[in-house]
């Protein structure tokens, strides 16, 4: 997919995972990190927007290992539950870095280049939903950011978001949106292993 797409992604990821690790949806410091996580696999491109703000690391990383090699593997995505489980770094920067690294790999997925997930074994894993660059790849990602919108719980409303700014001329004529009753509270994913447990 295209660097725009995995921007998206990141977020819509974030958007929609956030909950589970008991952080704000909508925080702009954490949607950053996620949409950063989203271009992050990309390192082993040159030519990416990632991969030219990090020469040379890109060039070493595609000279050893190609593109779509070891940073779209399960050895990636391993690193990615290593960094999450054992806390090597705080999960409020952590769990929104990763998030948006696993969509870049599920947005890989649907593309027919697919990823090598069994690296360094050749050998692809593709659901060829749609082409990198195609003109249907912006729909793909429209509906699956509609779909991580759709999922969070305080969203803030379009008519308060405009009589918050002060460009609603005629905010009473706009109806209200139909109440929605409030979601229980979800817990912290690390407060759902059994408690008691003897290892």
């Amino acid at each position: 997919m295209m660097a725009g797409s995995h921007v998206a992604l990141g977020a819509a990821a974030w958007m929609a995972a956030a909950p589970y690790f008991g952080q704000p949806a909508l925080e702009p410091l954490a949607l950053g990190l996620a949409v950063l996580g989203g271009l992050l696999p990309d390192v082993d491109h040159p030519k990416s927007w990632v991969g030219k703000r990090l020469r040379p690391v890109s060039d070493v990383v595609a000279g050893v290992f190609g593109h779509r090699g070891i940073t779209h593997s399960l050895l990636a995505v391993v690193a990615c539950w290593w960094v999450l489980r054992h806390q090597a770094v705080p999960a409020a920067v952590a769990a929104p870095v990763v998030v948006g690294y696993l969509s870049h790999l599920f947005g890989d997925l649907l593309t027919p280049g697919g990823l090598r997930l069994s690296w360094p074994f050749k050998g692809t894993w593709a659901l060829p939903i749609c082409r990198t660059g195609s003109a249907f790849e912006p729909l793909v990602v429209a509906l699956l950011v509609a779909a991580a919108w759709a999922s969070v719980a305080d969203r803030p409303q379009p008519r308060a978001m405009l009589e918050h700014i002060g460009l609603c001329l005629n905010c009473e004529a706009l109806p209200l949106p139909p109440a929605r009753p409030p979601s229980p509270p979800r817990r912290k994913l690390a407060d759902q292993s059994p408690r008691g447990a003897r290892g």
